[in-house]
């Protein structure tokens, strides 16, 4: 487990490239948190929101969304890396998304996460990319491996 990496400023986060910050506390994926979800995106498919059904389904319970897991990179994100000093932070996009394995219903997630590059951009800022891998406890495989894109303005 890592602590939560506070830096100030740019300059500060530019010194930060290529480094591991580390993995974050695990969080517990409930069927309130996926029915949320689906009420938020229209997205009420049966093997996330009907348990019942979802039992007898292809993964033997109810799984999250991918794109629920996903949406949890920001959090999970934010635990790990605090940048202070700046005016804006503003998410730029994703290079890659890859979702090897549902999260079953009461699965716990976190998030190993990589600053793999920090870039000058214009407007006096940093476009920053993440490689990600959100873990599920016990689980052979990630619930997502990514690349994030951000971008924080002095």
């Amino acid at each position: 487990m890592s602590s939560t990496v506070t830096i100030n400023g740019l300059a500060e986060l530019k010194k930060l490239a290529g480094s591991e910050l580390g993995t974050g506390e695990w969080i517990e994926i409930t069927q309130e948190r996926i029915n949320t979800f689906a009420d938020a995106t229209g997205d009420h498919q049966w093997i996330h929101t009907d348990p019942e059904r979802a039992a007898d389904g292809p993964f033997g319970a109810p799984i999250a969304h991918g794109y629920l897991t996903l949406s949890l990179f920001i959090p999970l994100f934010s635990a790990l890396l605090d940048v202070r000093g700046v005016t804006t932070k503003v998410n730029y996009g994703l290079d890659k998304v890859r979702f090897p394995a549902p999260v079953p219903v009461g699965s716990r997630i976190r998030l190993a996460a990589r600053l793999a590059s920090v870039d000058e951009v214009p407007g006096d800022g940093v476009q920053i990319a993440v490689d990600g891998t959100i873990e599920i406890e016990n689980g052979p495989k990630p619930a997502a491996v990514l690349r994030s894109l951000s971008r924080f303005y002095a």
